[in-house]
């Protein structure tokens, strides 16, 4: 393969990794879409679109493999394409976390909990996932030290809405009928498995910051 062809399906291959990028986000604005308004329509989209993200996930992997298997990168090329096929997997990986959101609001009869401010927490998972990506696409070394920091806001934001449901639990006075309280353990568990998953994609997103800043200046501070 001439260099330039090679160079070029390098390049395909970053631009590829972004539109895989786009989707997810888009998969994850929408479930939280679903999620805010127990929209089942929004709910079923979510769930339908995961084919897709899984699809063009094995194409991506595919192509890594055969540019390492054929051109045997070295240096930088190589941790470009070693990274980019970390990257693709945490972006699989949170696609499937929307998907658990749109199946929590599926599951969904009522609001629960308004107190907790899940959209929030949510957004700010999206705009870690669009910083960090960002940041591969222009190897932009210092946002991805920013990205990790900013991980830390989330995990005390989801601290705060555990620590709200618990609180709340704790100052009931007690459930009458038992269907009652299985109704109240379902919203419960389904609040901390949610809360859970948006941690979870904000420790994607710091995956693929520390992905980037390797690939871009072979540093490992944030892989550990």
């Amino acid at each position: 393969m001439a260099r330039q062809e090679y160079q070029t399906r390098l390049q395909e291959l970053r631009n590829d990794i972004l539109y895989m990028s786009e989707l997810v986000a888009e998969q994850l604005r929408t479930g939280l879409d679903a999620l805010d308004e127990k929209d089942e329509r929004l709910a079923r989209k979510v769930i339908e679109g995961d084919d897709e993200i899984n699809s063009l996930y094995l194409d991506l992997e595919s192509d890594c493999i055969g540019l390492i298997a054929l051109q045997q990168p070295v240096a930088g090329d190589l941790r470009f394409i070693a990274s980019s096929f970390k990257i693709i997997t945490d972006l699989e990986r949170i696609g499937d976390l929307a998907t658990n959101l749109a199946g929590y609001a599926l599951d969904a009869e009522r609001e629960a909990y308004p107190e907790v401010d899940i959209r929030q927490i949510g957004d700010a998972t999206v705009e870690m996932i669009e910083q960090a990506m960002e940041a591969y696409a222009n190897e932009d070394t210092e946002t991805c030290y920013a990205i990790a920091e900013r991980d830390d806001e989330i995990d005390a934001m989801c601290q705060a809405a555990s620590e709200t449901v618990v609180r709340s639990l704790l100052e009931t006075d007690g459930f009458e009928e038992e269907a009652a309280v299985e109704q109240a353990f379902q919203d419960v568990s389904r609040l901390f498995l949610t809360i859970r998953d948006l941690e979870r994609v904000g420790d994607h997103a710091v995956n693929i910051a520390a992905r980037t800043l390797y690939m871009a200046e072979q540093d490992d501070e944030l892989l550990y």
